[in-house]
């Protein structure tokens, strides 16, 4: 039978006369050292200390000291691409993520998840015994197959992970994140809640209770942290720290940086800076207010990744408390150069500066006290990009070396003898699980669940580990996100920056000899044209190999991804809640629409959000506070609310709002109780924009408000039968126009 399979013992009619005996779970691998996974998020090349930083990082340091830094380490541009590449060993187009999750455009290279033909890291060790933990941020799965309707078969826990404390998608909030436990939603617990000092508690905690029941049971631990990607948030102490620390600009910080990089062996002693990024202004050009801005904003990021280091070091304290060490091959990186996001100047809320709404440096220094808290959505000024990706140019998106040149530590007292060193073979982010497998003696399986598995693309570098100089065996890796391009081949690289909305053809594309010129200064395209033409065609029949076509760039109509396909009804019920991005969810901001609640309170007393969608940075809810019916709207932080002066009467009740679009930035509401007018008002700024960072929730506003009048978790007391929305479109109507076409729906 299939469930004695396993058994090696001897069955007689009764227990007397049987022998008992179970073999273990058969492993082949030739040894079982725990791993531990550590990323960081948008963290530049610079950015740590051990890499040339004046932030504090020393327990990341520590792992150099103890281990091995790699100085021609890289990954892909973005962060779903990364990670694919860093769990799978497989080429993320081939695999469905050719960029973020949230972008699918319908094609097999963007499917907003990672094909089941390329087991992860965790699925591979699980049948050999591994404790697979994953705590941090995913981002893995499609956005469509968030909510609690699933499926949840690309969440961590259906894809080798037997514990995941987290979040799904691509940022959160850090004081009031959008947190899953397994497979179900939970809320942050107690005051002073930060995000990444959760996942190390949690970390910790399974890593106890593991020891605790199976000392010898080996564990792979995945860590990836939401920081240093915006929002940047930190406790105020640690900002404060670096209070004065950068007021000599970013100008001054690449140099300082550059030349710690050539005295610690990091960087040739005649390495140059690359040149200024396009916009990036000259520091000593900006004005008194432009540099206290800019000097905090870097003040908070510091004190972020301070704040990080310190709660890494606690993982790895408690990895040496409960004696494993000796035996844990730890790795830590980041998945992607440092952002531009924040634009010229910084914002003190990024979502509203990347959409448009205002960013200018007044707004920015009104908000400078509060910088890092949980009222801002803080990202720095671009200079401090360039800076932190030092001595290169670009930034996280670009296939050039700012984008796609990342730290890696690797750290083994067991299986690295000699510590200190410095790397500089040339390896991408997809040659780290065929390492580790080489490391463990362990093949590739022919299946994993069930399901046969693709070859990996990634090659070993575990001959590198104690050989300084060991020669790559790696000769080939190309690039490509949202059209921008690069390939390297034995030394040499080909890069092209493309401009969204124009042809592929009219790229240009340059060439460097990264032996000889690390940061891709001395561009080679006219010296040696035959070389820059094999190696554009090298690119395409990589990009044919591995599935990169086609080329997209976003600017087409499935180019757009996360935007839904239009709808124009929905029923709701209590505790739905939907994830932000969700593509088949209502989406009303600047749009005609008519929501009809119906609920059942036992006393005038009770309140709370009937529906939220959003929070604090920009989103909208319907609400019952003093015993009236409000509406707001939030555009990134430009709040307009909405009052009905009728008392709503207790028991069950029909509640209607039905908002007319009434010019370019504004909608008129009309409230109904029971069918009879509640009054009216209008809404203003009411724009058509559907980007929100927070879930929509029937019954609550869970994370944080939408409107200032009250707090969250702001929960209805009451029962909520079902709220129905139906939209009818972003054309500027009338009342009569918008009921007829209402009703037409119905």
């Amino acid at each position: 039978m299939e469930h004695d399979r396993l058994f090696d013992g001897i069955i007689k009619p009764t227990v007397d006369e049987s022998t008992a005996s179970w073999s273990p779970t058969p492993s082949v691998l030739e040894r079982r050292p725990n791993i531990v996974m550590i990323v960081l998020d948008d963290v530049g090349y610079s950015q740590l200390g051990c890499y040339g930083s004046e932030i504090d990082t020393p327990a990341l340091d520590s792992l150099a000291t103890d281990g091995l830094r790699y100085a021609n380490f890289h990954v892909t541009p973005i962060c779903s691409p990364t990670r694919t590449c860093l769990l799978t060993g497989r080429n993320h187009h081939s695999v469905g993520m050719g960029r973020v999750a949230e972008m699918v455009n319908g094609f097999p290279n963007t499917r907003g998840f990672v094909s089941k033909e390329a087991a992860n890291i965790a699925e591979m060790l699980r049948p050999h015994g591994y404790h697979t933990l994953a705590a941090g941020k995913w981002h893995l799965a499609s956005i469509n197959e968030t909510s609690p309707a699933g499926p949840y078969d690309h969440w961590p826990l259906q894809r080798g992970f037997d514990r995941f404390h987290g979040f799904l998608a691509g940022e959160t909030n850090q004081w009031n994140p959008e947190l899953i436990q397994g497979n179900e939603r939970i809320e942050p617990e107690g005051d002073g809640y930060h995000l990444s000092e959760d996942i190390v508690d949690q970390a910790c905690k399974w890593l106890r209770q593991l020891v605790s029941a199976d000392t010898e049971r080996p564990f792979f631990l995945y860590v990836a942290f939401a920081a240093g990607h915006s929002p940047h948030h930190v406790p105020r102490a640690y900002a404060d720290k670096y209070a004065g620390r950068f007021d000599a600009g970013w100008d001054a910080a690449r140099t300082r940086t550059l030349e710690r990089q050539i005295a610690s062996g990091l960087m040739p002693a005649d390495q140059r800076l690359a040149p200024r990024n396009p916009g990036v202004q000259v520091w000593d050009e900006l004005d008194a207010d432009e540099k206290r801005l800019a000097a905090r904003f870097e003040e908070v990021f510091a004190g972020f990744l301070d704040h990080t280091d310190v709660q890494i070091g606690r993982l790895l304290e408690q990895i040496d408390a409960l004696g494993k060490r000796d035996d844990t091959i730890v790795l830590a990186m980041s998945d992607n150069g440092a952002s531009s996001e924040g634009g010229p100047h910084g914002t003190y809320d990024h979502q509203r500066a990347r959409n448009g709404f205002g960013n200018s440096v007044e707004e920015n220094l009104k908000r400078l006290d509060d910088m890092g808290g949980p009222l801002t959505y803080n990202h720095y000024p671009f200079g401090w990009a360039m800076a932190g990706n030092t001595p290169y140019k670009r930034y996280k998106g670009n296939t050039y070396a700012g984008g796609v040149r990342a730290p890696l530590l690797v750290r083994w007292p067991n299986g690295i003898h000699a510590w200190g060193e410095t790397r500089r073979q040339f390896y991408h982010v997809v040659d780290v699980t065929p390492t580790l497998l080489d490391l463990l003696g362990a093949p590739l399986p022919s299946h994993v669940n069930g399901v046969e598995q693709i070859p990996l693309h990634g090659v070993s570098m575990a001959h590198t580990l104690n050989d300084n100089d060991a020669h790559t065996r790696k000769t080939i890796q190309y690039f490509e996100t949202i059209g921008q391009r690069g390939i390297w081949h034995e030394g040499w690289k080909a890069v092209t920056f493309h401009h969204r909305g124009t042809s592929f053809d009219d790229d240009i594309w340059e060439l460097y000899h990264l032996d000889k010129d690390l940061a891709e200064i001395d561009n080679l395209a006219d010296e040696h044209p035959q070389k820059l033409e094999e190696l554009i065609d090298l690119w395409w029949r990589e990009a044919e190999r591995y599935g990169v076509l086609p080329l997209d760039d976003l600017t087409g109509r499935r180019g757009v991804g996360w935007w839904p396909e239009p709808g124009n009804r929905w029923v709701l019920y209590q505790d739905a809640v939907l994830p932000h991005f969700f593509r088949a969810g209502p989406r009303v901001r600047g749009v005609s629409h008519r929501i009809t609640a119906r609920i059942e309170r036992e006393s005038t007393e009770s309140g709370g959000a009937i529906i939220a969608d959003g929070g604090r940075f920009g989103g909208w809810s319907i609400y019952l506070l003093g015993n009236r019916l409000h509406y707001t709207t939030n555009n990134f932080g430009d709040r307009c609310r909405v009052s009905s002066p009728v008392a709503i009467p207790p028991g069950a009740v029909t509640l209607r709002a039905d908002v007319v679009r009434t010019g370019t930035d504004e909608g008129r509401v009309q409230f109904f109780v029971d069918g009879e007018s509640a009054g009216v008002g209008t809404l203003s700024p009411f724009r058509y924009h559907n980007f929100v960072n927070e879930p929509l929730d029937v019954g609550r506003d869970s994370q944080t408000p939408v409107d200032d009048a009250y707090e969250s978790p702001f929960v209805f007391e009451g029962r909520i039968i079902d709220v129905v929305i139906e939209a009818v479109g972003t054309e500027v109507v009338d009342q009569e126009t918008l009921l007829e076409e209402l009703m037409g729906s119905q």
